[in-house]
């Protein structure tokens, strides 16, 4: 929806968002289709090896490449830079794939006289798969150079939306979260992959800015079921599929799972079967009794109330066994109904339950095997 908003290969094409909210407002009726847009997705790069999530990324960038090729046409790039574009590909070494998203940047300023839109998806994908196959420490320094190259020190960069379940923080991470990056502002977040950018705005799932934008409200649940005919389903469709908690919001839907039923007019665990629990499970497997325990609370539908940061660093996940819960919550197998704020310097408890009948059939099946095993 936002590369086609934005992206000028979009521009003209009003009938795609007429009758929709956005194209109530002229000032950003004026951004449609004004911009060349980026868009990369880390959401497949899950490999064992180091070597292998590197040349799957850098093969995702080469196809950027390719989508690109009109480039190489006429005097736009000198041929040294023609010979460069062409020496993308999923061979390049590290140094080639670390410049080559802001070097596209300045290619396609240079074809259309404005700065580009990044939209990565699924930043942390490659981050946590490092960490389940241990090679966490050999992965960090090729994608600090990378977010460092592509977000940091790119001056033909308008903007940049990062989204994934994870927030890195110092060398790893926490969780939903959009990071909006816009250049030449400073701002100092986190001794972290993100460490060098400028004017990183993190929203996670306890943030108040953008709540209602990460889902579907529940009075749009409901006109949708109107519409499509299926006004008794609401009472279900919310016990299903209703339930996460997003700073203020307390009834949100998963856009995927409600997509989903509209489709197909059955209850089932859409959302969850796209989820990559790989973190989640291994840090089930190396829990303690006391974790079993809150769970089955969960699981029976009561509530826990835990303390614990949401910038959580991978290298201490393994010592730190408040990272599930900070972890679950970010990936919305459970949800925040009230966070009360305790002590001097005022720090979180998070009171939890389980966000919904979906999550909660996945979160019993992730935790079954475990049980089994410790009983």
């Amino acid at each position: 929806m936002l590369k086609c908003f934005f992206s000028n290969r979009y521009a003209g094409r009003s009938d795609l968002f007429e009758g929709l909210s956005i194209w109530k407002e002229e000032k950003y009726r004026e951004l449609q289709g004004q911009y060349p847009v980026i868009f990369l997705s880390f959401a497949n790069v899950k490999e064992g090896n180091v070597e292998a999530a590197k040349m799957q990324m850098k093969a995702l960038i080469a196809r950027m490449y390719e989508e690109n090729r009109f480039l190489l046409d006429g005097n736009l790039l000198s041929e040294n830079e023609k010979k460069m574009y062409r020496n993308v590909t999923m061979y390049m070494s590290d140094v080639e794939a670390v410049i080559a998203i802001s070097t596209m940047c300045m290619y396609l300023e240079r074809c259309y006289g404005k700065k580009s839109i990044i939209l990565l998806d699924e930043y942390d994908t490659p981050m946590q798969e490092a960490y389940i196959h241990g090679y966490w420490e050999e992965f960090t320094g090729f994608m600090r150079s990378l977010f460092n190259a592509t977000f940091k020190t790119n001056p033909y960069l308008e903007r940049a939306i990062m989204t994934g379940i994870t927030r890195v923080s110092k060398d790893m991470s926490y969780p939903c979260q959009g990071y909006d990056l816009r250049p030449h502002q400073r701002a100092s977040f986190f001794e972290s992959m993100f460490s060098d950018l400028n004017n990183l705005n993190v929203v996670t799932m306890t943030s108040t800015e953008y709540a209602a934008a990460f889902g579907f409200t529940e009075e749009e649940v409901f006109a949708a079921l109107d519409s499509y005919g299926m006004p008794e389903q609401k009472e279900s469709v919310k016990k299903w599929y209703d339930g996460f908690v997003i700073g203020t919001e307390k009834d949100i839907y998963n856009p995927w799972s409600i997509t989903n039923f509209l489709k197909k007019k059955k209850y089932q665990t859409y959302w969850v079967a796209t989820s990559s629990n790989g973190m989640v499970s291994k840090l089930i497997q190396t829990a303690s009794s006391e974790v079993k325990t809150k769970t089955e609370e969960l699981l029976q539908d009561g509530e826990i109330v835990e303390n614990f940061d949401e910038q959580i660093v991978f290298n201490q996940l393994d010592v730190n066994e408040s990272a599930i819960w900070s972890l679950l919550m970010a990936s919305g197998y459970l949800k925040a109904v009230e966070v009360e704020y305790r002590g001097e310097e005022m720090e979180p408890w998070y009171h939890l339950k389980i966000t919904n009948k979906e999550t909660q059939i996945m979160f019993a099946r992730l935790f079954r095997a475990w049980f089994d095993m410790t009983k």
